[in-house]
């Protein structure tokens, strides 16, 4: 499970199960939250290795993209001081196991669905015992105070490449690319390499040039078919 808390209202602005913690999972979680309420300055994380690297000066995959949108990762020293974060992993822990057992719910799909109703329920309805309110009327009250300093989420043409795994492909002489195990053409040939985008919904997308390279992106192939996302990378 992988939760996103606003520290000042408590609003839960993520909550979503995967099969695993991977990349992946995270550039399929980040982008949902910053659609439905905005994006942050600043993120307040631990030192995973999707976040933090030992090599000075390096940025690890998930911070570069974060910093396309201006957003900086605060470290948190010790899991104590996710404080708010860790409470809310337990109060997942007591409540969902025992809810998917009542619904029947097996699987992660109708699991997720079941999710964002119950956090939405939660941000609205139960009142939190620090702020003594609930955490949507919070968040409200901070907004009509001029207290947020989120940023709207305007989605580019770019914005689902930035939320992929990219890695930069040889094109063939005969212009063509790998492709799970196969080989597919692409156009125009005369190019010499693409950038070759994974994405969570298990789509992947050739492009012919990478995010931040100017203009609007060239798409050269685009396979829709796979089967589901690899929650393995």
């Amino acid at each position: 499970m992988l939760n996103m808390i606003d520290d000042c209202s408590r609003v839960l602005t993520g909550t979503r199960l995967y099969p695993r913690e991977c990349l992946l999972a995270y550039l399929d979680f980040i982008p949902r939250a910053f659609e439905l309420y905005g994006i942050p300055l600043a993120m307040y994380v631990d030192y995973h290795s999707f976040f933090f690297t030992h090599i000075p000066g390096n940025l690890t995959y998930l911070a570069e993209t974060l910093r396309y949108f201006d957003v900086s990762l605060l470290y948190a020293p010790t899991p104590q001081a996710k404080g708010k974060i860790e409470r809310h992993h337990g109060f997942w822990q007591n409540r969902l196991p025992s809810f998917c057992l009542a619904e029947g719910i097996r699987e992660l799909d109708p699991a997720n669905e079941q999710l964002d109703l119950l956090r939405e329920h939660h941000n609205r309805h139960e009142t939190h015992r620090e702020i003594r309110m609930p955490p949507q009327e919070a968040w409200e009250q901070a907004l009509k105070e001029g207290r947020s300093t989120l940023r709207p989420c305007q989605r580019d043409p770019w914005w689902p490449y930035l939320w992929s795994i990219r890695s930069q492909v040889r094109i063939d002489a005969d212009g063509t690319v790998p492709l799970e195990k196969q080989r597919v053409k692409i156009t125009p040939t005369y190019r010499r390499s693409a950038i070759h985008c994974r994405h969570a919904d298990g789509s992947i997308t050739y492009l012919a040039e990478p995010p931040g390279s100017g203009g609007p992106p060239i798409i050269l192939y685009r396979y829709e078919n796979a089967t589901s996302p690899p929650w393995n990378v």
